[in-house]
């Protein structure tokens, strides 16, 4: 039996990243960076204001004080868009507004709280200290610098900043394309009438929505019955359509009806046992050269093997490093699968964890799982959990 961390370097030794791509500001929003973006110019690109006021030369009212104001005569304006181009004469001052870019001649700007309006010019009190409230050209980021850093997993605020210094693309890995399938001929659609022996599918709209917030582009093979062949043939086509990954649920054990393991052992596909509670029974392999992960069935194995497997798989592809698993404190007792990882679905809150539903760990508790913020880890050689205990714990990341 395969260890729960033997398995998933497998797992991740399969996978490969896409090739990168040039996509267009609208279309980055959370993929992963794949080239350093550099800005196209100084950043801000001029000498602008950082206030409402006046722009001025420092020198002119040196000697301003309360008693002996300085009068300096306006020029003119200088708006954000529509600057003031003509050279600032000694005695002159401008009207400026925040950004806009500060004329030729001057080298302060004095809030227009601070001064008196009078009839054609304005009143300055006080002297100004050289420089003071302008933003300097290229203070933010020199032509060439770079902006945003490859592997950066863009959000709004670095698609804000990538646009500031005036790129228009980014060259990205591009979100996987996952492609899944559930099998069963007991499955069926929820919402529809159940037949003698049925259950409603979930493992489909789990991946469907997991793999999203993972940042793959899921896509439904849809559910296919207790037969070898279709599922190979869905596989394959997958395969043959460009999936980066394929991962089935269900029909991956030794029953007499398994048939992932009948339809995909020949192909390419390793059946074997890992030692992890909930989702002993495992596949993994290529079909078509696309790697293939094969699931259990039962609704809390498959969110727990996506979790542990199929998740880090996704991030490896994206480049985006995996999040931690955080030492926490058992509030409750529980017991231990004896030589099997427990990965328990758990309740977290600031004094520790306890788990989410009385069944433990139960592979089939769907509903319950509901209840679960995250999962706790313990080792294989631990047989029980005490109040008190220290166990490795994250949060759900799909």
């Amino acid at each position: 039996m395969r260890s729960a961390a033997e398995h998933l370097a497998q797992v991740l030794a399969l996978v490969t990243p896409p090739e990168p791509r040039l996509v267009g500001l609208a279309d980055g929003l959370d993929a992963v960076l794949a080239v350093d973006v550099l800005a196209a110019g100084d950043l801000p690109p001029f000498d602008n204001s950082a206030m409402d006021g006046y722009a001025m030369r420092a020198s002119d009212v040196d000697a301003a004080s309360d008693d002996a104001p300085v009068r300096l005569s306006v020029a003119g304006e200088s708006a954000a868009g529509h600057p003031f181009s003509d050279a600032v004469g000694s005695g002159q001052a401008v009207r400026i507004m925040t950004g806009a870019p500060v004329p030729p001649g001057v080298d302060a700007v004095v809030p227009q709280e601070r001064v008196a309006v009078v009839d054609g010019g304005v009143v300055v009190p006080a002297p100004v200290v050289l420089g003071a409230h302008i933003r300097r050209r290229g203070e933010d980021a020199a032509a060439g610098a770079v902006v945003v850093a490859a592997g950066v997993r863009l959000r709004p605020r670095h698609l804000a900043a990538i646009a500031a210094a005036g790129v228009a693309s980014v060259v990205v890995v591009p979100a996987p394309r996952v492609a899944f399938l559930a099998t069963g001929d007991e499955l069926t659609a929820p919402g529809a009438s159940l037949g003698p022996g049925q259950i409603w599918e979930s493992n489909a709209v789990y991946l469907a929505g997991a793999l999203r917030a993972l940042g793959a582009s899921p896509v439904d093979l849809g559910t296919v019955g207790d037969s070898p062949t279709a599922v190979l043939e869905a596989v394959a086509a997958a395969a043959a359509a460009g999936a980066d990954l394929v991962v089935t649920t269900g029909g991956a054990s030794v029953g007499d009806h398994d048939p992932v393991k009948a339809g995909l052992s020949e192909a390419g596909v390793a059946f074997l046992t890992v030692a992890i509670q909930p989702g002993k029974p495992q596949g993994l392999g290529r079909v078509g050269g696309v790697p293939v992960v094969c699931l259990p069935g039962n609704p809390v194995a498959v969110a727990v093997c996506t979790e542990v497997f199929v998740a880090p798989a996704v991030r490896a592809m994206r480049g985006v490093p995996e999040p931690a698993w955080e030492p926490m404190r058992a509030l409750e007792s529980w017991r231990c699968p004896p030589g099997r990882e427990q990965v328990m679905p758990v309740v977290l809150s600031a004094e520790g964890v306890r788990p989410a539903t009385s069944g433990g760990s139960g592979s089939h508790l769907a509903a319950r799982l509901a209840a679960a913020d995250g999962l706790a880890r313990v080792r294989a050689d631990v047989d029980a959990i005490a109040a008190g205990d220290i166990v490795a714990v994250r949060r759900f990341t799909a």
